[in-house]
């Protein structure tokens, strides 16, 4: 048998060659899943607008091939296993992680594929919500005869696709917030003195965050205050071979929110490294080469977020990372349009007169933005939160 020429290391890279994972019983479903899991990791920086998924083939208790979503256009994780398979792909077991698609898009159905090489049985983590697929991909496998179960390690496929997923169900992708402070909460000394509150290993890691995004959000306000360029730097990314070439494949399209088209002639997110999108009221132009974006005011004379999220699901972005100053945070947090904060806290105190986290004000506890933590851990001499907003009754 064939065993796969790539791993994945603890560290998510590419790792030793020739492991052959085995299992029996019961336990088998649950940690081939696993590993398909641990390989649609691979993928997670250059897939968008697609979502990352990992397939392996098993026959006999042995891996024989494994795969994940190459970048749009090529070919998705079904595909790549079977290719690297073979004839062997003949009465094995497939674990995927999402649902084989059904449909013709820039490729064709991995059902089909699937169903052509002779699997006998397919293993799927997640439905696929998208309705071009929607349970059409399960019900093909089964009219041609294939086993299908669902439904392994759905939580966990569930976690690592959530961008996709609740574009998919909702309109729009998953929101992040990242937010980098002082252990009192605050981001900026009054003169607007912030480079840098926390450590290279904390911008490294935010580096990485934003490789994995499709799209980093910021206002006005922080391009004008900071001349940001809101690029992936590829020399902080951490990463090394494959790893650092798949994070460094795609650039997340940068996006700015611009009521009044304020943008400079010579802004420097203005480059050509990534595209630059702005979106701006109706009638607005703004400099070359941003592709201008018109948005609908509120009765405020401000963008609706609401249709600025929705555009962005129309647009195939699966992941929004939000980098910006405490006025567009608190907007956002009042409009509930954020699924997760990112907050990088450094054991630094900037005193009262420092400006703070978001722009929001209550004035009872009951009012506050509750979270719930998702995940806590040390970068450098960081602190990095991950929370998600608590649901209230």
């Amino acid at each position: 048998m064939t065993v796969p020429d790539f791993n994945v290391g603890s560290d998510g890279s590419a790792a030793s060659k020739g492991r052959a994972v085995l299992a029996t019983g019961a336990q088998m479903h649950i940690d081939f899943m696993a590993r398909a899991l641990e390989i649609s990791r691979l993928g997670r920086y250059w897939t968008s607008p697609n979502p990352h998924v990992g397939c392996v083939l098993v026959r006999e208790g042995a891996v024989i091939a494994e795969g994940f979503t190459q970048p749009a256009g090529g070919n998705h994780a079904e595909v790549e296993a079977l290719v690297r398979a073979g004839g062997l792909a003949r009465g094995a077991t497939a674990y995927v992680t999402l649902e084989p698609c059904a449909h013709t898009g820039q490729t064709g159905p991995c059902v089909e594929a699937l169903i052509g090489a002779g699997v006998a049985e397919v293993i799927i983590g997640v439905e696929d919500p998208n309705p071009l697929v929607n349970g059409a991909g399960i019900r093909a496998l089964r009219n041609a005869g294939i086993s299908v179960i669902t439904g392994i390690h759905a939580t966990e496929i569930t976690a690592e696709l959530q961008g996709f997923l609740l574009r998919m169900s909702r309109g729009w992708g998953r929101v992040r917030l990242k937010l980098a402070s002082s252990l009192d909460g605050r981001t900026a000394m009054a003169s607007g003195e912030s480079q840098w509150i926390t450590s290279p290993e904390a911008r490294a890691d935010v580096q990485r965050l934003r490789a994995e995004s499709s799209a980093i959000l910021t206002g006005i306000g922080t391009v004008l205050a900071d001349d940001c360029s809101l690029t992936v730097r590829a020399e902080e990314l951490g990463l090394a071979g494959e790893t650092l070439t798949r994070a460094t494949t795609r650039a997340p399209t940068r996006v700015v929110l611009d009521t009044n088209a304020r943008l400079p002639n010579a802004a420097r997110c203005l480059d050509e490294r990534a595209p630059l999108w702005v979106m701006t009221a109706e009638g607005n132009s703004v400099p070359a080469p941003a592709r201008v974006i018109p948005i609908a005011r509120t009765a405020e004379g401000l963008l609706d977020l609401h249709a600025v999220m929705r555009r962005l699901g129309k647009e195939g972005m699966n992941e929004v990372l939000v980098e910006c100053g405490p006025t567009l945070a608190g907007a956002l947090l009042r409009a509930s349009l954020i699924d997760e904060l990112v907050i990088y806290q450094a054991p630094l105190l900037l005193g009262k007169s420092a400006r703070p986290l978001v722009d929001l004000a209550f004035d009872t506890l009951l009012e506050g933005v509750r979270l719930a933590y998702r995940d806590i851990r040390q970068i450098g001499p960081d602190l990095r939160m991950m929370a998600s907003l608590e649901v209230k009754d």
